[in-house]
């Protein structure tokens, strides 16, 4: 799957919890995907994946998913490109 980095940012709340997002696109793919990582001392990372901005198939965003499950290396470049768009993280 050839996924395409749109946009991506990372903050820490009040109590040094982790929230941030990656904005992609998948190459054949019409709607653009966000996913959203959240982790208490950023080492132990939860993610959810949904369509950005509208609605589209259920059973590309099931592929996308199982895919960013058995890909280290997706999941680390859409965690990465977040954790790089803040400096001081």
């Amino acid at each position: 799957m050839n996924i395409m980095i749109k946009e991506a940012e990372m903050n820490k709340d009040s109590e040094g919890v982790f929230l941030g997002k990656t904005v992609f696109e998948v190459e054949g793919h019409t709607q653009p995907y966000e996913i959203t990582f959240h982790s208490k001392k950023g080492t132990d990372w939860d993610y959810s994946l949904h369509f950005h901005a509208e609605p589209g198939e259920e059973e590309k965003l099931l592929a996308v998913d199982a895919f960013i499950e058995e890909s280290d290396e997706a999941f680390d470049n859409l965690l990465d490109a977040a954790l790089d768009s803040n400096p001081e993280l």
